[in-house]
């Protein structure tokens, strides 16, 4: 039988539910890869669902919840595959959806990491939050999608049934090249969750390694199983990395006028938080802050040698959204 050269890594922490819900379809319409289960350390009956339910299935154990950064980041030092494919837990896959993933890394040697089109599971006529079909971010770092600006979400009618270059893949459903993955040191492990996975793809993109969508592939995403929107953790993690990310890839003269204008507009964001009667997610805006502040020489020290000046399409997705009314993402 072939080697197989694909390896689906399911990070896992007390999810046995979720694996009992999804695993099975990728289990069905996985042949052409290895699948993994990651689990950090979960106190949960995980294992033993894994064990007894789905024993193809093989398991690496984390010796403690190193979150989804660096939860992979150990567990992938195990994982000898060509490509990895990076799954949450709350996927459901489709027949068929590795087979393009595989052709566009055959044919494309620059192309380093792929997103497949990702759904909601929930509504399956509509793009899900994380990713839709493929990542942008604009001058200031905010991210937007294809098929989702801020809350805004499209229904799919073929718009985006494409495939096409994109700035950053989703984590919750992420192919990428190993000697890729290796030679950028995995996820920054300092973002524990959040926006690694934009960081990852733009410290790529520095390198000159593409990342592309394909329509070919479509999967499924609950979102929001793990940490939810309203949990003021999401909003620090969110924040507080998203200006780190900024220190480390943003090209040298743009550093301080763009960390500085973000700071600004992060100061509105906690005025709104106030305003709508949030004050727990104002203070954790205020406690991402001081974070960034203590970590800023540790990032700085990050910093590539090459960081590209043209990483974004748009120059600011907040006028376009919120005082232009533009909704729809622009080609």
């Amino acid at each position: 039988m072939k080697d197989k050269r694909i390896a689906v890594v399911i990070l896992n922490w007390n999810g046995a539910q979720l694996l009992e819900q999804f695993l099975p379809s990728i289990v069905a319409f996985s042949n052409e890869a290895k699948i993994y289960v990651a689990d950090n350390a979960s106190t949960d009956n995980s294992i033993e669902v894994i064990k007894t339910q789905f024993p193809q299935v093989s398991i690496i154990q984390n010796e403690d919840n190193f979150g989804f950064a660096n939860g992979y980041n150990v567990a992938l030092e195990q994982v000898e595959e060509d490509y990895y494919a990076l799954v949450n837990s709350d996927i459901e896959v489709t027949e068929n959806w590795l087979a393009p993933i595989l052709t566009i890394f055959d044919n494309e040697p620059n192309t380093g990491i792929i997103q497949p089109k990702i759904l909601d599971y929930k509504n399956k006529a509509y793009f899900e939050y994380a990713g839709a079909a493929g990542g942008f971010v604009d001058q200031f770092g905010y991210p937007y999608c294809r098929g989702r600006i801020f809350e805004t979400i499209e229904k799919d009618n073929g718009q985006y049934d494409d495939e096409r270059d994109i700035f950053w893949a989703s984590g919750a459903c992420l192919f990428i090249r190993k000697d890729i993955y290796r030679t950028l040191n995995g996820f920054d492990g300092d973002f524990f969750a959040h926006q690694e996975e934009i960081d990852l793809c733009w410290r790529a993109f520095n390198l000159g390694f593409k990342a592309k969508y394909t329509s070919k592939s479509v999967v499924y995403h609950v979102g929001g199983a793990t940490l939810n929107e309203s949990n003021p953790r999401k909003t620090f993690l969110n924040f507080r990395n998203s200006l780190m990310m900024l220190t480390k890839n943003l090209p040298q003269n743009k550093l301080f006028s763009i960390i500085f204008t973000r700071l600004c507009l992060d100061g509105l964001a906690g005025i709104q938080f106030i305003l709508k009667g949030k004050f727990i997610h104002c203070w954790a805006i205020i406690k991402a802050h001081f974070e960034f502040y203590h970590l800023i020489n540790r990032n700085l020290k990050k910093r590539s040698k090459t960081n590209s000046e043209n990483y974004y399409q748009t120059k600011s997705i907040v006028y376009k959204y919120f005082i232009k009314s533009g909704t729809v993402f622009e080609k």
